[in-house]
């Protein structure tokens, strides 16, 4: 009988997570053929398509799947960012890194624009604006006269958005309506639409956060520094980390740490919290991810946690 080598002991393994590999990159190629076919289709089908741009991790996968659609370089809608005024700036630097490097048209409209113009009214100034994004959004689409908005949310992140359709109808007065959305069978999507009406589309609605990080790692997609590990004074707060900025400052009787955190989503300093993380790198964020128990937004987000402000509330009215 031959002597079997260390080589011959590790082929087993070597061969298993060869498989792995193959299964994992023909499904993130399934799904990037999804959202390419969606991206083409849009272009296609629509007069005046915009792509929703804000620097994220989701916006910038969305981001990729168009490069490989029309090539760099060769967009065939603007981006569009709804800009709070309460964004995180290394988020809003690589928005605009990102679209200058691309060659892409970036129209960026602001919440205090319209609070100027009074179409936005706080609370009190302390309130979070990204609520009123809504708004923001509904005057740009009017603006740019646009017909459908390429955006991506996707179905894993809350109930409300599991609802949605790739192709999600909105009427006239840029609202929502779970009841009288259209079915989509077959990839076949009906774009028919009345003066007035637009689509909110969503290529990587089948995607899972799980899925967007592999794509990441898998074509090497730089993303805003928050992302990964960094040290950030938090309080905890309602199950929580609550950032201690100027925006969020710590309350009477909280007690401020330094921690190393991420951030699993960015958005609004006002409602957006990060986790606690020591991943420095897409990699670290897959293994973290596959074990995590709740969403990112549940994890992340602090106007989910109010009924008043709820995803299908805000949707019905216009938001993303």
């Amino acid at each position: 009988m031959n002597a079997r080598t260390d080589a011959d002991l590790l082929l087993p393994d070597a061969l298993a997570a060869s498989a792995t590999a193959r299964l994992s990159n023909a499904h993130l190629d399934a799904l990037e053929e999804e959202a390419i076919f969606i991206l083409r289709e849009v272009a296609a089908a629509f007069e005046r398509p915009a792509l929703l741009f804000s620097g994220g991790k989701d916006s910038l996968v969305l981001l990729k799947c168009a490069e490989k659609a029309f090539g760099a370089g060769r967009l065939p809608y603007p981006l569009l960012m709804i800009d709070t005024g309460h964004n995180f700036p290394e988020v809003t630097d690589f928005r605009d890194e990102r679209a200058k490097e691309l060659g892409a048209e970036l129209i960026v409209r602001s919440v205090e624009d319209s609070m100027a113009r009074g179409t936005v009214r706080l609370a009190h100034p302390g309130e979070s604006r990204n609520v009123h994004q809504s708004v923001t959004l509904l005057e740009a689409i009017e603006e740019f006269r646009f017909d459908a908005l390429i955006g991506g949310a996707r179905r894993d992140e809350e109930k409300a958005r599991a609802k949605e359709r790739i192709f999600s109808h909105r009427d006239a007065f840029g609202q929502w309506q779970p009841k009288d959305q259209r079915p989509e069978l077959w990839t076949l999507f009906n774009t028919r639409l009345a003066p007035g009406e637009h689509f909110r589309v969503f290529p990587i609605s089948n995607w899972t956060e799980l899925d967007v990080w592999q794509y990441i790692e898998r074509e090497q997609i730089a993303l805003p520094s928050l992302y990964y590990t960094h040290k950030r004074q938090i309080v905890e707060r309602r199950g929580l980390l609550v950032p201690v900025t100027e925006l969020t400052p710590a309350r009477d009787g909280e007690t401020v740490e330094l921690r190393d955190v991420r951030f699993r989503t960015v958005g609004d300093i006002t409602c957006t919290c990060p986790v606690a993380s020591l991943a420095a790198g897409p990699a670290d964020v897959v293994i973290e991810t596959l074990s995590a128990e709740v969403s990112e937004r549940g994890a992340t987000r602090m106007d989910d946690k109010t009924s008043d402000a709820s995803m299908e509330k805000r949707k019905k009215d216009g938001y993303f």
